[in-house]
């Protein structure tokens, strides 16, 4: 077999079962290939030579035992964790390894890849653009083929904008489905771990893998999900949120959007208009509480037990901190903390209410397409935006997933699947059934 960098996980499984390679070929594959295209695209911050069995690539805010975790960020740099996060347990179980750790926006914060204090991590389909963030180092690895599949964190899309932006898919599961134990914390009401991956199946796969119940996270609630085979319901009654077809989002990538949902209503599907009416008040009481958290949670990188000075935080790092900080203090906290917890209750009885019409609700991902380095680095709020679509399911807890569906400009273009909390089950039947009649997943950069 000639290309092994290209399989799939469960491609990758049943050909080691076949005896058709063996895991000390794989890994040569793909350090190999690394060691080809990382100078180019700056997806990994270190490289595990020694990984033996399925290589993986960890975002580089997840614990690794013996393996540099930077949060890509100067202040943790050289810090080698004592254990692994549960995550990381779980997948050893499977016979999965870490064979790299890749780059990310600093502490997981930003939409663009461009925050890491190690550089920015290029999009495999133009070098010049953004992979999106904050998993964009995990996003561009999977796109590349630079490992079999990947982990990355979702605290308001940074799994599944990467995954749009670069081509392949990424899973947000509900939040409590995974453990968080071993993730440095950004917004612990919000952080997810979750894949990103080469196909749907895979997606599932890996879930299984990582969900259930762990001690050392209070808020693993223990639902552990079980991979079935992913079957299409004719029946299936899909969502379409007015409210994310309204400015803002790109006429181009509208239109790609728009021949999916066609795609779906062909398979059988019977698609609704739905309603989110409180969807234009989501940025504003994320960016509260994501700040609010941010400031609490960061407190602990005082330079005194471990970590350098906090003169070496980043720019946004520092950005979010402040605000979070005002947000909190006397005076402000019921005029900007209070009534942004509220308007979250608002946007997950919106969901709710449009779920007893529906099973899934479908839209962009992300209002455009991958944008040059350096764009919208020096205008935060025009880069917040480019989340406006992904942030609610964090807002509300649900599930989320972004397939490919297209192109503009010879860049991918993702829908986003969106389910009812716990219901991980009917987004990847959708999205496969999706993914089974198109042929987007299988384009590849040319590298």
């Amino acid at each position: 077999m000639n290309d092994l960098t290209s399989l799939t996980l469960t491609e990758v499984i049943e050909s080691l079962k076949d005896k058709k390679f063996s895991l000390n070929e794989l890994n040569k594959s793909y350090l190999e290939r690394i060691r080809k295209l990382n100078p180019k695209l700056n997806a990994y911050l270190a490289v595990n030579d020694s990984c033996q069995k399925i290589p993986a690539a960890i975002k580089d805010v997840i614990s690794t035992k013996d393996i540099i975790t930077t949060a890509s960020s100067k202040i943790l740099a050289n810090f080698v964790p004592p254990y692994d996060a549960s995550v990381i347990k779980m997948l050893d179980t499977q016979g999965v390894g870490v064979i790299g750790k890749t780059n990310c926006d600093e502490f997981a914060m930003g939409s663009s890849g461009e925050n890491s204090a190690y550089g920015p991590t290029k999009n495999p389909w133009n070098l010049n653009k953004v992979p999106g963030g904050s998993s964009s180092g995990s996003a561009a690895a999977v796109a590349a083929d630079l490992c079999v599949f990947a982990l990355g964190s979702d605290t308001g899309g940074s799994i599944r904008q990467p995954a749009s932006l670069c081509g392949v898919v990424g899973l947000k599961p509900t939040y409590g489905r995974v453990s968080r134990y071993g993730l440095i914390a950004v917004t612990s009401s919000f952080d997810t771990i979750g894949p990103i991956i080469k196909s749907v199946d895979d997606a599932a796969l890996v879930l299984e893998w990582i969900s259930g119940e762990d001690k050392m996270d209070g808020n693993c609630y223990g639902k552990k999900f079980v991979r079935t085979p992913l079957r299409w319901t004719h029946n299936i009654r899909i969502g379409v949120p007015r409210e994310y077809f309204g400015e803002g989002l790109d006429p181009k990538v509208k239109k790609v959007i728009q021949d999916a949902i066609k795609k779906l209503e062909e398979l059988g599907a019977e698609i609704k208009e739905v309603s989110l009416p409180h969807s234009e008040y989501a940025l504003a009481a994320y960016y509260i509480i994501n700040t609010s958290e941010i400031s609490s949670n960061l407190a602990r990188f005082d330079g005194i037990r471990y970590g350098k000075s906090r003169d070496n935080f980043g720019e946004e790092v520092k950005r979010r901190i402040m605000l979070g900080t005002y947000a909190l203090s006397s005076g402000y906290y019921d005029e900007y903390y209070v009534k942004a917890a509220k308007v979250r209750t608002l946007i997950k009885q919106d969901f709710e209410k449009a779920f007893e019409k529906c099973d899934v609700i479908v839209g962009p991902v992300s209002p455009t397409v991958a944008w040059n380095i350096g764009e919208k680095i020096n205008d935060p709020l025009t880069m917040y935006l480019s989340d406006i679509y992904t942030i609610s399911a964090n807002l509300a807890g649900i599930p989320a997933l972004s397939i490919p569906c297209g192109f503009v400009d010879r860049l991918p273009v993702g829908l986003q699947v969106l389910g009812k909390a716990w219901d991980e089950e009917t987004i990847l039947k959708v999205g496969f059934a999706y993914e089974q009649v198109t042929d987007w997943r299988k384009d590849k950069p040319k590298l």
